[in-house]
């Protein structure tokens, strides 16, 4: 398969393990993995280091998504490119579903369905059992940040990823936006499935900066798409009542959503 994994890091070692190690049995020969290493000071730069089998970027100081997804798009030059967050679990099947899925669709950019919260349930079990449900569920839309698949010649259309939004947040909904205003097909594909615990790099971060980086990146957005009251209210209530309507449907159809979060105490749709 002609295709890389850019996985950023900064620190959460255990989270970074854990994903090394299924990225290693979930893919084949010829897949290229490269971790971009933001300043970590738990010894996920020593631990990386003894790693065979995948490229390595060290940074010296966080350089935040947007910068280190683009040196990862710079290391590789496969036709595609996964960009995936650390703080996953990865089944067998993941990764050949989804780019199975994305040609046989002839989409740009597509992500899997996705489970979030606590892992309280059997993995391989589940991501089969609901492979299998949703195999015809797709929602034409835009794709999740925390893992999504661009073909390589996006880049080549829209450019990188925009290395003005400082840290992380907005970086990728910038990037879908940019994609969509030049009508590419993007979205979420049911034939694959991953695990995400939820966002524990961005929360380990916010915890020890008094950096606003949500805020400036927020309004950088905003300011950069002229998003004023009236366009992100109706943008915002637009997308509700689309989310409402496809998490029902496909609920009612297969008995999953594309979006499942697990809250502690019941799974629900979204």
């Amino acid at each position: 398969m002609n295709c890389s994994i850019v996985v950023p890091v900064m620190n959460k070692l255990h989270y970074t393990k854990e994903c090394l190690k299924d990225l290693f049995q979930t893919t084949c020969n010829g897949v290229n993995i490269v971790f971009i290493d933001n300043a970590s000071t738990d010894g996920t730069k020593e631990f990386l280091s003894h790693v065979d089998g995948i490229s390595v970027i060290s940074n010296n100081k966080n350089m935040g998504c947007a910068a280190s997804w683009n040196q990862g798009v710079r290391q590789s030059n496969s036709d595609w490119v996964v960009i995936l967050n650390n703080d996953v679990r990865l089944p067998g099947g993941w990764l050949n579903n989804l780019i199975d899925s994305a040609i046989s669709r002839d989409v740009d950019l597509i992500s899997p369905g996705m489970r979030e919260g606590e892992l309280n349930y059997n993995l391989e079990n589940y991501a089969t059992d609901y492979a299998k449900r949703m195999k015809y569920a797709f929602r034409k839309w835009t794709p999740s940040g925390v893992c999504f698949a661009v073909k390589r010649s996006v880049f080549s259309n829209i450019g990188l990823f925009d290395e003005n939004f400082h840290i992380g947040q907005y970086e990728d909904a910038d990037f879908f936006r940019r994609c969509k205003n030049s009508k590419l097909n993007m979205g979420i594909t049911g034939r694959s499935f991953i695990h995400h615990f939820g966002s524990v790099t961005q929360k380990l971060i916010q915890s020890k900066t008094d950096d606003d980086y949500s805020l400036k990146n927020r309004n950088y957005h905003r300011q950069k798409w002229k998003i004023n009251f009236l366009k992100r209210h109706f943008e915002r209530y637009r997308e509700q009542l689309l989310v409402k309507y496809w998490s029902k449907k496909e609920s009612f159809l297969y008995g999953h959503s594309l979006l499942e979060k697990h809250d502690g105490s019941k799974l629900n749709f979204s």
